[in-house]
């Protein structure tokens, strides 16, 4: 007792410049308030990865036109081979009425240039020169949406992402097939159709940042029967080698879309209004998926921003209870946590 009352002056006179020394306490400091927190979660970024498969390409045309008509415009594009054709000129800044109309308006002769040769029977030169007149002659680190190309290294089967440099030499190296086109040599490598290793970019486009990756295959399946041609040996042999791999990088893709077009040649350019339909099509019947997979990350990034607010309140409100000084609750005051909001 006689303690207390010889500590309290002490205690008062160091409180000095808090409040005055009485019978009544005196009001705690002022603490800092606690920082606020967002409460919107950041927006859903949809990633799209286009396949290869030749002319079955131009259905891309047909997913994308469907995908912008209901507002959902993909953020990242990752291509294979055809894929990466229409991939390319999409990222450029194009949309999909744009596109249909280059696919209608494209005449074959402007792409292929035949050259007979032990690496193959086109050169690829015109497809890329082709591809970088479209994008302006813009790099790929330039394009107007983040956008890579798969290619295959020929000297020892490694996966390639190109997401620098010359827009056209990455779809043409893309889009080899081995045995048709010339493989592009770049560097001291030498590079072949991105199917082999990737027929769906499904992990590229994830890498690039995309919450949800919507897949569309359009690549061929062993049919069981005997192709008629050289082209149709060598697309279906393709499909053999990449049908497994492909199958375990599809599976990690949030939305799969196959459009009908397995019934395309390679070649059948004469197709691509069809192809763009079945496009259309396979999209729309995915569109309700589509949206309640949105719709379940979006609750899963609401109810996590949720529980990040409350521990960051949590965490506030304690270091709001340590600011008080040890001379305070010495002093014997009294409301201490008024300041302190309590989450």
């Amino acid at each position: 007792m006689r303690l207390n009352v010889f500590l309290r002056p002490l205690v008062c006179l160091s409180l000095l410049g808090l409040a005055a020394c009485g019978s009544n306490p005196p009001s705690p400091a002022a603490t800092p308030e606690p920082p606020t927190a967002t409460t919107s979660a950041p927006p859903i970024k949809i990633g799209l990865a286009l396949g290869g498969g030749a002319a079955k390409g131009f259905a891309h045309i047909g997913v994308i036109k469907m995908l912008e008509a209901n507002g959902l415009t993909p953020s990242f594009v990752a291509g294979t081979s055809a894929g990466s054709v229409v991939g390319a000129l999409y990222a450029s800044g194009m949309n999909a009425f744009e596109l249909q109309e280059k696919a209608v308006a494209l005449d074959e002769a402007k792409i292929r240039d035949l050259q007979l040769s032990a690496g193959g029977l086109v050169l690829g030169q015109k497809l890329e020169d082709y591809v970088n007149e479209q994008v302006h002659r813009k790099p790929l680190e330039q394009m107007a949406k983040p956008f890579v190309a798969i290619s295959t290294r020929l000297e020892d089967g490694e996966r390639t992402v190109f997401a620098r440099g010359n827009v056209g030499q990455a779809v043409r190296a893309s889009s080899s097939v081995p045995g048709v086109f010339q493989p592009v040599t770049i560097g001291k490598y030498h590079y072949v159709d991105g199917g082999i290793v990737s027929p769906v970019p499904v992990d590229a486009v994830r890498n690039l940042g995309a919450d949800i990756v919507i897949a569309v295959d359009i690549s061929n399946k062993a049919s069981g029967k005997t192709p008629a041609n050289m082209l149709g040996a060598l697309n279906q042999s393709i499909a053999i080698m990449g049908q497994k791999l492909g199958q375990a990088e599809l599976a990690r893709a949030d939305i799969i879309i196959r459009p009908k077009v397995l019934d395309i040649g390679p070649a059948d350019f004469a197709q691509r209004s069809h192809a763009i339909v079945e496009g259309e099509k396979a999209a729309t019947a995915l569109m309700p998926q589509i949206r309640e997979r949105i719709a379940q990350l979006r609750a899963e990034r609401a109810k996590a921003t949720q529980v990040a607010q409350q521990k960051a309140s949590e965490a506030s409100y304690q270091d709001c209870l340590k600011q008080r000084s040890s001379l305070q609750k010495l002093s014997g005051m009294v409301g201490m946590s008024g300041n302190c909001e309590k989450p």
